[in-house]
């Protein structure tokens, strides 16, 4: 039987939870993605065995940190498409809040890169949204019938490498992205050579997870 002293014990857990988290992405912003862990402990104001028993390795504090990241900042984004009667504006409202928190989280990124914490199976929630909002933009003639599922996870992969390649916060990959989408527009596409299968490698580095 669940009794107020629980409930509480659990609350305060969630809180714990969710400081860490945020801490954990400021000060990697700050002092990059080797940070200390005990200095994410600080911020957060606990304890490191309290950041252990949440989270037991790095791994898992980057992966869930993304989680929070996604949750905030690109969900709502993709509910928001999914009810556009655009799906072609649907999408570049998800694409531009992806790269956006993307750029912003530029260092969670490359602790989750380096960790091994981006995987496919959790950058696939995102993947999938982009292939229906895709997918509601073939059927009303607003992107290139021959855009295939596989492309989009491969697209998201080029825009992500442009971050590297510019300073963290940069809102230079506006230009590619919009480079991107005019060659999903239909009018005036070259023809594509056809679509190779998608490897399945143990991680997919540069998608955003969960989905990010």
């Amino acid at each position: 039987m669940t009794t107020e002293s629980s409930r509480r014990l659990r609350a305060d857990a969630a809180r714990n939870s969710g400081r860490i988290l945020r801490a954990a992405r400021e000060v990697w912003a700050e002092q990059g993605p080797d940070a200390l862990l005990e200095d994410i402990a600080r911020r957060a104001g606990v304890g490191i065995a309290t950041l252990y028993r949440h989270f037991p390795d790095k791994a898992g504090l980057v992966r869930a940190a993304l989680d929070q990241s996604f949750a905030e900042n690109i969900a709502p984004a993709i509910e928001r498409a999914l009810g556009d009667d655009d799906p072609r504006r649907g999408l570049t409202a998800v694409l531009e809040a992806a790269m956006s928190t993307a750029a912003r989280e530029h260092n969670t990124l490359a602790a989750a890169r380096n960790s091994g914490a981006v995987t496919a199976e959790a950058s696939s929630p995102f993947i999938e949204s982009l292939t229906l909002l895709a997918r509601r933009g073939q059927e009303a003639g607003l992107i290139r019938a021959d855009l295939v599922p596989d492309d989009l996870p491969r697209i998201m992969v080029m825009l992500m490498g442009v971050l590297w390649t510019m300073d963290r916060g940069s809102d230079g990959w506006r230009r590619y992205l919009a480079l991107v989408l005019d060659a999903l527009s239909p009018g005036a596409a070259s023809p594509l050579s056809p679509a190779v299968p998608l490897r399945s490698p143990r991680r997919r580095s540069g998608v955003p997870g969960s989905a990010w």
